[in-house]
């Protein structure tokens, strides 16, 4: 058993079967981004159990229904416009996952003699064209991700020319690269490859265990040997490149939830609460399929799987429709003065 799991959900440690299931996700090796989901989601369930007292191991449908309810009606942590109330479609997709992959743990480990209680989508192959899959517990929304405009990218950048050397450049590193959080918190210094200006990111810090190479800007390399004299003061040993100055965490590797708060408080003070860290690398993928980025080039430098998850950024780019429409547009520009040259032969 993971001890510093155990400090972290000391709730779910205290149901050994729901201990048992995650110290085996964590021994599996899946993403320390994945376990720490998969530990909240399932600590935030455990709560809603004990709230509404039920047995979690016998739990029915109908509590699995109250708990969805649950979650699409409790205050919404960050509102938007469209949004009030409730969790974002996404998370509660994530929440629902977790739930029901610890009632398969249960049933196959005869914990549990009851179906699993959570609904799964059931795919079809013979109804419609091509099949088609029956909605699971909730429905599943697509949505296109936010992205800043021009004018807040720019009031970004004022608030940013305020903050530390090392918030600049992880800032920085996260656009030009694509980063997720995990992967700019996780480089090494000898990840970085100055004279080059590459980075190479291992596969055991990718969320798809893909290593990659992904180069960054000029500026970004100014920014970068100037965190290094920086962090000379805080240590002189190689390993993680961005390190903590607080006083409680001197000298430690800088965690994800240290560069969330970072990026939360820039948002903040810019005005665009729905500003992430994950905004960064949603706009550095965008700003490629504008500029013509073929999408197989773009999976690549993003370390998608599937070209699927790339179409969203060419779709949020607008540069398929927008090519289209200009060709059209020109077509029937032609058509229209073709018909005009007509004119000039009427006496």
């Amino acid at each position: 058993m993971d001890a510093g799991l155990v400090l972290r959900f000391p709730l779910l440690f205290s149901l050994p079967p729901a201990g048992r299931w995650l110290t085996i996700q964590f021994d599996l090796g899946l993403a320390p981004a994945t376990i720490d989901a998969y530990g909240r989601a399932l600590v935030d369930y455990l709560r809603f159990s004990q709230q509404h007292t039920f047995v979690v191991e016998t739990a029915t449908r109908e509590h699995i229904a109250a708990y969805v309810h649950h979650l699409a009606n409790q205050p919404a942590v960050r509102p938007t416009p469209d949004r009030t109330a409730g969790l974002a479609n996404a998370t509660m997709q994530q929440r629902l996952v977790a739930v029901r992959l610890f009632y398969d743990f249960l049933v196959e480990e005869g914990l549990r003699t009851q179906d699993n209680p959570v609904r799964r989508g059931i795919y079809t192959p013979h109804k419609g064209f091509g099949g088609s899959r029956e909605r699971g517990l909730i429905p599943h929304y697509q949505k296109l991700p936010w992205i800043p405009s021009d004018e807040e990218w720019s009031a970004l950048l004022t608030v940013l020319k305020q903050e530390p050397i090392r918030n600049r450049l992880m800032f920085a590193l996260s656009y030009d690269a694509a980063l997720r959080r995990e992967e700019i918190c996780t480089l090494q210094t000898g990840d970085v490859d100055p004279t080059r200006r590459l980075i190479t990111l291992r596969a055991e810090a990718t969320k798809g265990r893909r290593s990659r190479v992904v180069p960054y800007s000029p500026a970004t390399g100014q920014l970068y040997m100037a965190y290094l004299h920086q962090r000379q003061r805080l240590s002189r040993q190689r390993g993680p490149l961005f390190l903590s100055e607080s006083r409680r965490n001197r000298s430690q590797p800088i965690s994800i939830w240290t560069w969330a708060k970072a990026i939360r408080t820039i948002a903040r003070r810019a005005g665009l609460p729905r500003f992430t860290s994950h905004t960064l690398r949603h706009l550095c993928l965008t700003d490629l399929a504008r500029a013509g980025w073929d999408i197989h080039e773009i999976a690549l430098f993003a370390g998608h799987r599937h070209t699927d998850t790339t179409l969203i950024y060419i779709h949020l780019s607008g540069r398929d429709l927008a090519d289209r429409l200009a060709k059209s547009m020109n077509s029937v520009h032609a058509w229209r003065i073709a018909l005009l040259e007509g004119l000039a032969s009427v006496n």
